[in-house]
């Protein structure tokens, strides 16, 4: 049986592109209350479906694919520049594909300014309407307004027109920077690009006896497959503990482990890879906002995908990244480490801040684990502090030492110094990934 929030986001997902989406028409429509219609909205805006956007609402948007990262939609740069519509409001689903300055004459400007494409400019209607015939959207900066034949004409062309109170140059800088932020994103490795798809995975009902287990067992030569009920929700995981001395005619649902830990597809490799060595799981389902099995991942999984992770050639760069380049090895050694003062490794007041300190003492830290052959970390618990202050363009020298470790964790000093003089100390806990 579907769920009332299944058939709405089902709904949605019928609407077509740039259709309008309102919490009481959806309530009106599918004879749900204004609270079901809310959180099935919201869930919709998770999963990309539709954006909601100042003074226009929530409209159903393009579901772009993973290639296309590089790309905003329209509706996603109203918020980048906090702009507000002035007509074609239509459009907004569509893709940005490259942008225009028009900081030129307007015969200049034109020729650059072609469909799909978006001009930046300020208050010059003739380049407003020009840049409409041709196919392109316009982004009018200095919190300018335009005249109504202007907006009637974006309108008919499904083409937005925004006003953004910033200047020609900062609008430029906040897009390229939020292009920049999805880059950085798409490095990050999910769920969905290393699990296994539920038409793929072997599960057992509820329903089933621990005869059923062995059966599978003897196909499949796994250990712990999921349990779902007549829904195809997730109710329990069964593994080869939970039968060991087991009558053959018990019920599967009287044997499993009930409520086990579950992800979706949008959860982050790091905080699966956390999770399994912090309760020691070697399987986790996959689950939709319904808790119905939409596939499995596995400790093998996470440890290849990690280790595809490290081989792959970094486009956005995070602070971290910054940090982690700027920390290098002496005497080719991976036992201590030396790391330049950059100004964007201080605070306000040009002292090293206690977030670099923390990157800096776990990833060396880390580094310290891979070398000894110890296997790579997940850090349970870190106390850093300062001794004193460290200025800008100071020469840091990191000594990790391994205090104790055993088959899943390690316990590592850190001392940092300038020069010969201490100025920082760390005390990492890690559990450990592989060995």
């Amino acid at each position: 049986m579907v769920t009332k929030h299944e058939q709405i986001i089902r709904h949605i997902i019928s609407l077509d592109v740039g259709s309008k989406i309102s919490v009481r028409q959806i309530a009106k429509d599918l004879e749900v209350s204004d609270g079901t219609a809310y959180r099935a909205i919201k869930e919709a805006e998770n999963q990309g479906l539709v954006s909601t956007i100042e003074r226009v609402g929530t409209v159903r948007i393009e579901v772009k694919e993973k290639e296309q990262f590089k790309h905003l939609t329209y509706a996603e740069l109203i918020n980048v520049v906090e702009g507000q519509v002035l007509g074609g409001k239509n459009g907004l689903h569509k893709t940005l594909n490259k942008f225009v300055i028009g900081a030129m004459q307007l015969e200049a400007m034109m020729r650059y300014t072609e469909a799909d494409s978006l001009l930046i400019v300020g208050n010059r209607i003739k380049a407003h309407e020009l840049a409409l015939k041709a196919g392109a959207a316009v982004l009018i900066t200095g919190g300018f307004d335009t005249t109504e034949h202007i907006k009637k004409l974006a309108d008919e062309k499904n083409l937005p027109i925004i006003s953004t109170a910033y200047d020609t140059f900062t609008v430029a800088e906040m897009i390229n920077r939020a292009i920049y932020d999805q880059l950085i994103k798409k490095e990050i490795v999910f769920v969905s690009d290393i699990y296994t798809p539920s038409d793929e995975v072997h599960h057992l009902y509820n329903t089933d006896k621990v005869a059923d287990w062995y059966k599978l067992n003897e196909l499949t030569t796994h250990t712990r497959y999921p349990v779902i009920d007549d829904r195809g929700r997730v109710t329990g995981m069964v593994t080869s503990k939970d039968v060991v001395n087991r009558q053959d005619s018990e019920l599967i649902e009287k044997v499993m482990t009930k409520n086990p830990h579950a992800v979706q597809a949008n959860t982050s490799l790091a905080y699966i890879a956390h999770l399994m060595v912090w309760e020691g799981i070697e399987v986790v389902p996959v689950v939709n906002s319904s808790n119905e099995l939409e596939g499995l991942v596995s400790r093998q999984d996470v440890l290849k995908a990690l280790n595809e992770v490290q081989r792959q050639p970094q486009v956005g760069e995070t602070i971290h990244d910054v940090i982690s380049r700027n920390l290098r090895a002496t005497n080719n050694t991976e036992t201590e480490f030396e790391a330049e003062v950059t100004p964007q490794m201080t605070n306000q007041l040009g002292t090293l801040s206690n977030g670099v300190l923390t990157t800096l003492v776990s990833e060396a830290s880390a580094r310290l684990l891979l070398h000894l052959k110890k296997g790579k970390m997940v850090a349970e618990s870190l106390n850093v502090y300062f001794i004193e202050p460290v200025q800008m363009d100071s020469k840091l020298t990191i000594k990790p030492e391994l205090l104790d470790a055993g088959r899943l964790y390690a316990k590592i000093n850190v001392d940092v110094f300038n020069g010969k003089k201490l100025v920082g100390k760390g005390m990492l806990m890690a559990q450990l990934m592989d060995r």
